[in-house]
């Protein structure tokens, strides 16, 4: 009830209050109910309950991870307007195709190191295709068995499985067999078709993606899931999004996080539209955790949206940062992302996440916990190593 009053307080108006009320109750907002959240609500308003939600499902726990990216190629037969990354297969400027052995190098590079997870995605490209990467995926996993191999976005998979002609269980079964663990979110961008066909119209469709999803679930291959806001999609576009991937949730389970992306606008072919601020950037977000009341984490990546705005994401119902301690994607760089060098230690990070009074742990891909930060002294960790 002290909740109710202090938003009472802000004065956001019956329709707000009653959508807040059945939030505090633990009750299901339906799509009218978020719709209006993005219409009506302020960040104040939104941030206060967004954090509710947050802190009522983990407290002050914050989350990162260590894990290292693998880029195998950025050539694409794909065309989609918002990408500043990818190449043409006849483009040579600006592409690159790593070679197995190269990606077995990287990996073989962080030997000794306490990583816990590899993520791979890239292009899709025309000649790389299923029998490769299951090949790749066999190799990583006898270099490192404990590494948990975090790989393709559905965009991939479908364009894989199609052509090896499998479906997509039996492309899904081979490459769990070879040592996948789980899959990205990415590709989903907004659901919409007629939004989707404007921006990437020529790559898998939304029942595509949700479809793959949801087998990699029934083959217990958890997976995230995102979202890309702030181009030229509506705010009803962006709940429609969520409640197809909130209704997925409810059959499956196997959603482990949801993360907005945000819209970058530099060098790719939808240039003309100007980036969403900082303050709808966090109304996002409490939207999200609100309305996915069935997700356990929302995760704001930090190397997109730079270090001040993720420390704010916290208190807007954020309780994850990625927390990529070494980040070598040129997926947001490329497109003018607030870090250009994405690097932190694992003390940046830390100290990222207490300077706002937060709680830092470190987790592995599905949210175990690693090693609890909240009173690790790094101080005392120097003397002993020196």
């Amino acid at each position: 009830m002290a909740l109710l009053k202090l938003l009472e307080n802000m004065s956001p108006g019956p329709e707000l209050l009653s959508i807040a009320a059945k939030v505090i109750k633990g009750e299901r907002i339906s799509p009218g109910e978020g719709l209006l959240l993005y219409e009506k609500g302020d960040a104040g308003f939104l941030g206060t309950l967004a954090n509710y939600v947050r802190e009522k499902k983990h407290g002050d726990h914050t989350y990162f991870n260590r894990n290292f990216h693998i880029e195998p190629t950025n050539i694409c037969v794909f065309d989609c307007k918002f990408c500043s990354y990818s190449r043409l297969l006849k483009q040579k400027e600006g592409s690159w195709e790593l070679s197995e052995q190269q990606m077995l190098d990287i990996v073989k590079s962080y030997e000794g190191q306490p990583v816990t997870e590899v993520h791979i995605v890239g292009g899709v490209h025309p000649k790389l295709g299923l029998d490769f990467f299951a090949g790749l995926l066999n190799k990583i996993r006898t270099m490192r068995p404990d590494l948990h191999i975090k790989a393709f976005t559905a965009v991939e998979l479908e364009y894989m499985f199609r052509k090896a002609g499998v479906t997509y269980d039996e492309g899904l079964k081979i490459f769990k067999k070879n040592g996948l663990n789980s899959l990205p979110g990415g590709g989903a961008e907004i659901f919409d078709d007629k939004v989707r066909n404007e921006i990437c119209e020529d790559k898998c469709t939304s029942e595509q993606w949700l479809e793959i999803h949801e087998t990699a679930h029934r083959n217990g291959i958890p997976s995230n899931a995102t979202m890309l806001y702030g181009h030229i999609e509506s705010y009803a576009n962006r709940i429609d999004h969520m409640e197809r991937l909130r209704q997925l949730q409810d059959r499956t389970s196997g959603f482990n996080t949801f993360i907005p992306l945000k819209f970058r606008n530099k060098d790719n072919q939808m240039s003309h539209i100007a980036e969403t601020g900082v303050t709808e950037d966090l109304r996002n977000y409490a939207v999200a955790r609100i309305y996915l009341d069935n997700f356990a984490h929302i995760k704001a990546y930090w190397p997109m949206i730079g270090r001040t705005t993720a420390q704010l994401s916290l208190s807007f119902g954020v309780d994850d940062i990625d927390g990529t301690i070494d980040d070598s994607t040129k997926i947001y760089t490329m497109a003018g992302s607030e870090e250009q060098e994405p690097k932190l230690s694992t003390r940046q990070l830390v100290e990222l996440i207490r300077n706002v009074k937060r709680h830092p742990i470190e987790r592995d891909t599905l949210y175990g916990v690693v090693k609890d930060y909240k009173d690790h002294d790094f101080e005392k960790e120097t003397v002993i190593s020196a």
